[in-house]
């Protein structure tokens, strides 16, 4: 496994206090290593949940922030940013997926972590949404749990129970889950960005695992809904399940 050197710099309690997933900054160091992001660029944070990888990008890059969530309440991430020391270069806003408060072409970069699958399955959101946000030869860079292959009934045989009767969320958004060949055609095909890297992070279960783990004990009590994930995991004998990074740089007019 990737040792995830800028990760190791951050108090994991900080981390576990304020993760919704899959250890973000893992992710994001994992994606950010196939970007180019420089000093003062103005970089769009997609789903930023908490905050972690807003603070991550400001730090670790000297980026400008718009840290965008719908479900965390903007006061309680500026409150973190600020006891990071990064609220000058982080803004948070809230915000829902198809109604952004952004100018067409305002970024450098759009990233989205561990969210994008939730409303980017959409065909019709990376045309007519995400990729307005970013400037002829800007930055796109996503990273979403998916699948190794695809299936015919849309899920590893393995795992009916959670795509059809899941804990943890709503029956049915788990069939935004598909392959890395899958999510490169549904960019490709628009025509408006080149694909850089599309792969399968390797190892995935041993990222993904510490999360699960923590939910098991953690979930209900922060959130309301118990978690599934160490079952998920546990069944994922096959080895089906993925994490996904995929990076794009839109083309020039």
């Amino acid at each position: 496994m990737n040792k995830y050197l800028k990760t190791q710099k951050y108090d994991q309690k900080w981390i576990e206090d304020n993760w919704m997933g899959p250890n973000p900054l893992q992710l994001l160091e994992e994606l950010t290593s196939n970007m180019n992001l420089k000093p003062n660029m103005k970089v769009l944070d997609m789903g930023c949940g908490k905050g972690l990888t807003s603070v991550f990008l400001a730090k670790e890059f000297g980026v400008t922030v718009f840290a965008n969530d719908l479900w965390i309440d903007p006061t309680e991430n500026l409150e973190r940013f600020e006891a990071a020391g990064v609220s000058d270069k982080v803004f948070p806003i809230q915000a829902e997926a198809h109604a952004l408060p952004y100018a067409q072409g305002f970024f450098d970069a759009v990233i989205s972590i561990d969210s994008y699958h939730y409303y980017g399955a959409d065909e019709a959101y990376f045309p007519c949404t995400f990729s307005k946000l970013v400037k002829p030869g800007g930055q796109f860079g996503i990273v979403v749990p998916g699948l190794a292959k695809e299936f015919p009934d849309g899920y590893p045989p393995t795992h009916k129970s959670f795509w059809l009767n899941p804990k943890a969320g709503d029956a049915g958004e788990m069939f935004s889950f598909h392959n890395a060949a899958w999510w490169r055609h549904l960019w490709e095909k628009t025509e408006i960005a080149e694909i850089t890297s599309c792969y399968d992070i390797p190892d995935p279960k041993s990222l993904w695992y510490p999360w699960a783990y923590w939910a098991k004990k953690n979930f209900k009590q922060q959130f309301g809904l118990e978690s599934d994930d160490v079952e998920f995991l546990d069944a994922d004998t096959e080895n089906q399940i993925a994490l996904i990074v995929m990076t794009a740089i839109k083309k020039e007019k």
